[in-house]
């Protein structure tokens, strides 16, 4: 299933984002060996810092980061994106820095050194100041306006989550000339405590990414897809090819993995690809442009929620033995558990949907 993002034409929608596995030359062609449709830099700053360890900690569901940026300098990059092109395929390279200088400048040797397009990263969980410049539309306008001023290839700005109105972040961006947007940028969070030893699993503030953000990563692409007219990839918790489904039909042109792969190995990235390849070809579907924003039709604000009468109902099918997930699920006290099926109060049922989406038989669904 191909698509066209920010006028570069991809065999397929799946791009590996910037990461610590796409590090150097080498991570990127491996991962476009695997399939990738596209590979986005680590991101490029002008002074390169050492790493800490450990940087990385996962707890089966998210993970942490506190990996800043590349550990290349960036004249080092010139090598780097020979070895990453040598694979022949299309390579994005992300750039991070504080001021419209700095970014057109790393913009301009990046462009010289081949990459095919530019993804400015404008927000760090690790601190505040860039996340606090993500939520200025009128800097980042200057901003993303210089870089597009000193390049020729397409000019993407990634987003965050934490910007008080991504919205009006990414009218921004279009009005500076922003080929396209990425959403969303990991986000600010300590993973976890060991309660023996009072000691944070990272000893700071990192990125938080993989499943668990990635509701947040749909609103975001949906609320993007709804107010502005721009090319969007999507990003945050795409650990198969239905999640990688689910952002293009809120509105994405193309998606981004990171998490999943560096758990998984760049063999996820062939796996997400081929699945996602049988499940367009089983529809007859072709490019993703057929299904985007397939399912922006079917959302609503809070007024236009017609209040209907709907409870719950059992398709009287057996429960499984001793399940009472339904039951401990309604806070109404409208469900009882009989010897193999449940009975629905109607009088105290108020709709909410909650034991549709706990019994694990599905058996249950709202209806008149």
């Amino acid at each position: 299933m191909n698509t066209t993002f920010v006028g570069l034409k991809l065999k397929n929608p799946i791009i590996l984002s910037a990461g610590p596995w796409s590090r150097d030359g080498l991570s990127i062609k491996r991962a476009l060996e695997a399939g990738a449709g596209a590979v986005i830099t680590e991101s490029i700053v002008s002074d390169a810092i050492l790493d800490v360890r450990p940087r990385i900690a996962y707890n089966g569901s998210g993970a942490q980061n506190i990996r800043l940026y590349s550990d290349i300098q960036i004249e080092g990059w010139e090598r780097e994106m020979e070895i990453a092109k040598s694979a022949g395929g299309i390579v994005i390279a992300s750039i991070s820095g504080h001021t419209p200088s700095e970014l057109a400048y790393l913009a301009s040797k990046m462009e010289h050194f081949g990459a095919d397009a530019i993804e400015i990263s404008v927000s760090n969980p690790m601190g505040e100041s860039l996340e606090i410049l993500a939520s200025d539309a009128d800097q980042m306008y200057r901003i993303i306006k210089e870089v597009v001023e000193h390049v020729d290839i397409p000019v993407i700005v990634k987003l965050s989550q934490t910007a008080t109105n991504i919205a009006k972040v990414a009218k921004a961006a279009k009005k500076a000339g922003a080929a396209g947007v990425s959403a969303i940028n990991s986000i600010r969070c300590i993973l976890g405590v060991d309660i023996e030893t009072g000691e944070p699993m990272l000893p700071t503030y990192g990125g938080y990414s993989g499943a668990p953000i990635r509701p947040l990563g749909l609103a975001a692409v949906a609320t993007v897809s709804q107010t502005v007219n721009i090319p969007i990839c999507g990003i945050g918790g795409i650990e198969n090819y239905k999640n990688a489904l689910e952002y293009m039909m809120l509105g994405a042109s193309a998606v981004q993995v990171g998490t999943t792969v560096m758990i998984n190995g760049f063999e996820k990235i062939r796996e997400i690809v081929e699945d996602l390849d049988r499940w367009a070809d089983s529809k007859g579907i072709k490019s993703v442009a057929e299904i985007r924003g397939k399912a922006l039709t079917h959302l609503k604000s809070f007024d236009e929620m017609k209040v209907e009468p709907v409870i719950s109902h059992s398709n009287h099918e057996p429960c499984r033995e001793d399940c009472k997930a339904c039951v401990k699920g309604c806070i109404y006290g409208a469900i009882t558990r009989l010897e193999s099926d449940v009975e629905i109060d109607k009088n105290r049922c108020t709709g909410c949907g909650v034991c549709i989406f706990v019994c694990p038989e599905k058996k249950l669904s709202l209806r008149w």
